[in-house]
Parts: structure tokens; sequence; C-alpha cells
């Protein structure tokens, strides 16, 4: 499928608590994107960050012109995605990735110059080591959206997604507001309505700094949250 107009991205990166590591992962997003010639805008969405994540934005903003910083009361990962997603619609293509510099974007290239092929393009994350707690959210997860809306794409949770806008705008658009992991949702309707997808293994690396945000308890909580809502979404969507 191929545009017959200017391609342009937007990449969308959702941001709580990464001071230690952000600046090095937008000067390096920035970097790969030149590097390829894309026409392309940086939105970062601060999601409340108690330390001094915002302060760093700011400074790099002066530095980096195509930066555009957003920042809100912290009201979780999924509700911060889904903003920047529907923030995006004036660009051909949309491109999610994490603060935590978990996956390199010196792999962009895998999904970007394959795009012309496909919709929906994902990178399954490889080299991973999780507890097993997270394990098995990610088994679930996965065994879920495949239940509910068929097989498909594998790592249905991974934020290394690139998304063709004119395709994939009118599923964002359904997603509720307050949905926990809104990318397990896009990934099944992926597999419902056999969106044209490209799934390749991408090296993920552990955390240098930081933590996760959720942890024990609190993590098998807002995983039955997210289930809830994604099978939730297919049962109203028929």
């Amino acid at each position: 499928m191929i545009e017959n107009h200017v391609e342009s991205l937007s990449l969308v990166i959702p941001v709580y608590n990464e001071a230690e590591v952000i600046s090095d992962v937008i000067k390096a997003w920035n970097t790969c994107l030149d590097g390829l010639g894309i026409v392309y805008t940086i939105h970062v969405y601060n999601d409340g960050s108690s330390d001094t994540t915002l302060e760093v934005l700011n400074a790099l903003s002066r530095e980096i012109e195509p930066l555009n910083i957003y920042t809100s009361e912290n009201q979780g990962h999924g509700p911060t995605l889904l903003k920047g997603y529907n923030h995006s619609h004036s660009k051909t293509w949309i491109f999610q990735t994490d603060a935590d510099d978990e996956m390199s974007p010196e792999f962009f290239n895998n999904l970007w110059s394959r795009r012309e092929e496909y919709d929906f393009l994902i990178g399954r994350r490889s080299q991973r080591s999780q507890p097993l707690s997270r394990k098995l959210i990610s088994l679930i997860s996965r065994s879920v959206v495949h239940l509910f809306y068929g097989k498909g794409v594998w790592d249905v949770n991974s934020p290394f997604r690139l998304m063709r806008t004119s395709v994939l705008s009118s599923i964002i658009a359904r997603i509720p507001a307050n949905t926990f992991a809104p990318n397990l949702i896009i990934s099944g309707m992926v597999n419902l309505q056999q969106i044209a997808y490209y799934e390749t293994l991408i090296p993920h690396q552990e955390r240098q700094t930081g933590d996760v945000s959720i942890k024990k308890f609190r993590l098998f909580i807002a995983a039955l949250k997210s289930f809830w809502q994604t099978i939730h979404f297919r049962l109203s969507s028929n």
C-alpha cells in the first residue's frame, strides 16, 4: 500500500519518572529518524512524573526542534498512550515506544523499510528476561487476545509498534480513554479485522535505570483490569 504524498511520522513516547535516561532516549530517536530522512515530530507525554523528568524535557526541547512536550497529572500508561495516539491523526504513521531504553531505535528500520507492504508493524521482544509474574501476565494477555479476537500478533503488548494512521485511527478512537492497556485491544483488532501486519524479532534489554511503576499485588490487579477491558471491548464490538 503506497502513499501518494509525503509520508510523515508521529513518534509517541509516554514517560513517567525517567529523568536518568529520557534525554539519551530522545536524542537517539532524533538521530535515527534524521538519518532515515523521515518527516517527523516527537511527542513526549509526561504522565505526572515526580522526579526531574519535566525539567530534563524542557531543557531538551530547546535543543531538539521536532520535540513536543505534554504534561499532566498522573493518569497511567494506557490513558497517556491513547492521548498520544489521538493527537497524531494528521500524520501518515504513528510509532510508539517507551521511555525506558529497553528497545533501541537502531532496529526501527526493520519495521520502517517494510511499511509499503503492511498497515501494522510490530517488534516482538526477544532476549527478554522477566520475573515469573510478568511472564504469566504476558502469557494470559496473549491468550485473551487470541481467544477473543483471533490468532495473529504474538507480542500483543509490545511497545515498539508502527501503525498506519488511516487504517488504525478509527479503532483507536473507539477505545475508552481510561483503558489500562490499549495496545492489547489494538493488537486484537488487527487480528480480528485481518489487517495486514508484520512482526519481527527486536532485541530487548533490561532497564538500566529507574524502576517499574507497578509491582506485586498491584501488578495482578492491573492485569485483571486490562484483561476485563480487553474482553469487554471485544464483546461490545459485536
